[in-house]
């Protein structure tokens, strides 16, 4: 399931997750959907099993750089095409369920390559949404086309707070 065209018309900041330089972040966007591609998916089914985790509406993480974390398969395309590494698996530096990732500060250490991820829960997170150069790859090779980048998002991005 795509992410929305008007993304984030409709959605509200749920959360935000902190990069440890103190100056950048980004929002996570809600409420969640339960019927994203993630839950569909069976290797993302079966990780969530082997943890132990319920598997919950997660949202939106990002603004301008925006992954659908419902939509995420933990397919790592993102992660390999991206030549400025904006993303990371958000678990190999911090390994927590997703719905813990609001208000956490991440130094933006965790692997940044495809097949380097903890399991099919992990998700890739804009961690360095500002360092994007809007190239686009990331979006073009998404399998569920969980990715949306848009350069306009700057004034929801700055205009957003809990």
């Amino acid at each position: 399931m795509p992410i929305a065209e008007n993304f984030p018309e409709g959605l509200k900041p749920i959360g935000k997750i902190n990069h440890s330089d103190g100056e950048h972040f980004h929002w996570i966007w809600g409420p969640g959907k339960s019927d994203g591609e993630a839950s569909k998916n069976e290797d993302v089914k079966k990780a969530y099993a082997a943890r132990g985790e319920e598997q919950v509406p997660l949202g939106v993480s990002g603004t301008m750089i925006a992954v659908d974390w419902d939509s995420c398969v933990a397919d790592g395309a993102c992660i390999e095409a991206c030549p400025v590494q904006v993303f990371q698996w958000y678990r190999t530096e911090k390994d927590i369920p997703a719905e813990k990732c609001n208000g956490e500060t991440f130094e933006g250490t965790g692997n940044s390559v495809k097949d380097e991820r903890r399991d099919h829960t992990d998700k890739a997170d804009p961690i360095r949404e500002h360092d994007c150069i809007w190239c686009m790859a990331c979006v073009s090779v998404c399998p569920p086309q969980a990715i949306k980048v848009d350069q306009a998002n700057v004034e929801a991005h700055e205009n957003a707070s809990l």
